[in-house]
């Protein structure tokens, strides 16, 4: 009651707050330093997530006073232009509704509407989730939308004054704001109705081998915390509920190779290698390097990366596990390097590359997947880990261009035939001669990862265009060894497969970031994008201040691509008869 008789009295004083030394002044500290509060708290919670890494444009204020102005309506470009606001007054106007561009201004933390005559609260302000004040005295508000119960942070709210249900003001008194919202979240918020995410085709030359590829970075349950995802429901956030999600977002997308980030070794062992076994899938795991150091039972909740792959189709080769900082502070250009081991060495992410094989076509191809450091301070940790990764996958690829062929696809075949079948000899097509590469760069790339670097950065353009110089930005005059001597580079023909639509318009979504992290690349030699798994519908994200929720069980989106591999030109197949290697060359299918 306090704080509606403090609104009441200064109903006779226009721009009353803006004469308040807290409400309304000017700033004396960087832009960047805002957020400082939430990145302390989301340190606390050692969340692998990135943060704002754009440059936000200086403001020398963060307020806006309206108050008692006998205002009707508000004009758009306060909502549209003004979303570095973090105090907004409208109290004491002749307001008859809040407008649902309201949800713009997602960095208030203070709203004040009190004294006007507005009827509804429009759901969208549900986007606020950094509000720790929201006043609505003296309306008639006659009910709360259930976006509400998104606003984990509110602290007051300020509803006397209103024709609402005695129930909200006796929750309120009785048990507290945060009481009231953590019951409209968990309780009453209901998802609302999912357009499903369009399927983009793309024209493309005629092929008879095709490949689909998922990437999705699944959020750890380990890092699924209230406290950095207080907005979405408690059974949202449920690893029970978010398995299932995931587990059905793989199965109907039916892709031939699935790349998975954070995923922890229990969940992998008990819950996906099993479930998506019967759904023919075999998969590769490697968790960080911190597991090496933990006993059994807590190695089980380190987080890795994992690849599975459809069995019928394909016969992993070989396999391999990148430790970037074990292979940083082993390289002799790098051990006297101290930035290595302040800077990369106490980074435990990984890459895991499988070297697979079509069984009916004989053609091959590698899968890398991987997940790079977050923090946006440490651009150059993120760069020299995948100059590493390139940098390894360059040195198999040798090794790998004169594996010998595989022998025993017929074998594999006959055993995976199902017992019952009448005609078991017709289930599968003759497995095709092993294709032999010239080198290693000819092999079919693929690397799918949660890189948590925007288009421009140094780790997107080193993928791209082959090279870097080791005076790059992102590197701040930091020394690594050769790469800042010598540079970087690898030999492969990389493209982002979603640069053909020009990149998602996010692949991680939450109230603090929205933007592109995830990729599938793709050697652009020796495949062509046929289709992609499209954008969140834009009008569903009105009312979604981020992921996860009911629909999306991660803060990341799946990606999806499919693939049409280019026949390869005048080139070898290998079969091996009793010991003896025979070479057949294949022109024109001759």
């Amino acid at each position: 009651m306090q704080f509606a008789n403090d609104s009441r009295q200064g109903a006779p004083f226009p721009h009353r707050h803006c004469k308040k030394l807290d409400a309304v002044q000017l700033l004396n500290k960087a832009p960047d330093e805002a957020n400082s509060e939430e990145t302390i708290e989301e340190g606390k919670e050692e969340r692998n997530r990135a943060t704002v890494t754009e440059v936000v444009r200086r403001q020398d204020w963060d307020a806006l006073d309206f108050s008692g102005q006998g205002l009707k309506a508000i004009s758009q470009p306060i909502f549209n232009q003004f979303g570095f606001l973090k105090k907004l007054y409208l109290d004491h106007n002749q307001l008859h509704r809040l407008d649902p561009a309201i949800g713009q201004l997602r960095l208030l933390n203070h709203l004040d509407i009190s004294s006007n005559n507005i009827m509804e609260v429009p759901p969208e302000i549900g986007m606020l989730v950094n509000l720790k004040t929201l006043l609505m005295f003296d309306n008639q508000i006659n009910g709360l939308p259930m976006e509400i119960g998104h606003l984990f942070r509110l602290e007051l709210l300020g509803i006397e004054g209103n024709p609402l249900e005695p129930e909200y003001k006796e929750h309120i008194s009785t048990h507290g704001t945060k009481a009231l919202i953590s019951t409209m979240r968990d309780q009453f918020l209901v998802p609302q109705d999912l357009v499903p995410r369009e399927w983009i085709h793309f024209d493309h030359s005629q092929t008879s081998e095709s490949l689909s590829v998922l990437s999705y970075n699944i959020l750890c349950d380990r890092y699924c915390t209230t406290s950095l995802y207080g907005y979405t429901p408690a059974k949202a956030l449920a690893w029970e509920n978010r398995r299932d999600l995931i587990l059905d977002e793989i199965l109907n997308r039916n892709a031939d190779v699935v790349c998975l980030q954070e995923v922890d070794r229990e969940s992998f062992q008990d819950f996906f290698q099993f479930r998506l076994a019967t759904n023919d899938y075999k998969g590769v795991f490697y968790p960080k390097t911190r597991a090496k150091t933990m006993t059994e039972k807590e190695a089980k909740l380190v987080d890795g990366c994992a690849i599975f792959y459809k069995a019928k189709k394909y016969i992993c080769l070989d396999k391999m596990v990148i430790d970037f900082a074990g292979i940083a502070i082993n390289r002799p250009d790098m051990k006297t390097e101290h930035d290595i081991f302040n800077r990369v060495m106490p980074r435990d992410h990984i890459a895991v590359v499988a070297f697979l094989e079509n069984r009916l076509t004989g053609s091959r191809m590698m899968v890398g997947n991987a997940h790079i450091f977050w923090d946006p301070a440490f651009a150059d940790v993120k760069l020299v880990q995948v100059a590493i990764l390139m940098e390894q996958i360059t040195k198999k690829a040798e090794e790998w261009s004169v594996k010998p062929p595989c022998t025993d696809k017929a074998v594999f075949r006959h055993a995976e035939v199902d017992e019952d079948s009448e005609n078991p000899q017709e289930d599968l097509a003759e497995p095709g001669p092993s294709l032999q590469y010239s080198n290693g760069p000819q092999i079919p790339l693929i690397i799918c990862g949660d890189f948590n670097s925007a288009f421009g950065t140094g780790v997107y353009d080193l993928i791209t265009k082959g090279e870097l110089p080791g005076t790059h930005k992102d590197l701040a005059s930091r020394g690594y060894g050769n790469f800042t001597r010598d540079g970087m580079h690898h030999p492969f023909k990389l493209k982002s497969a979603y640069n053909m639509m020009g990149e998602l318009k996010f692949t991680n979504y939450t109230p603090t970031f929205s933007g592109v992290l995830d990729y599938i690349w793709y050697s652009s030699n020796a495949m062509e994008v046929k289709g992609l798994l499209g954008d969140v519908d834009e009008q569903y994200l009105h009312r979604v201040p981020g992921f996860p929720n009911a629909h999306f069980p991660s803060d990341h989106l799946a990606l999806q691509a499919e693939f049409a591999i280019k026949p390869q030109k005048p080139t070898k197949s290998i079969q091996e008869e009793n010991g003896v290697h025979k070479d057949r060359r294949y022109r024109n299918g001759i």
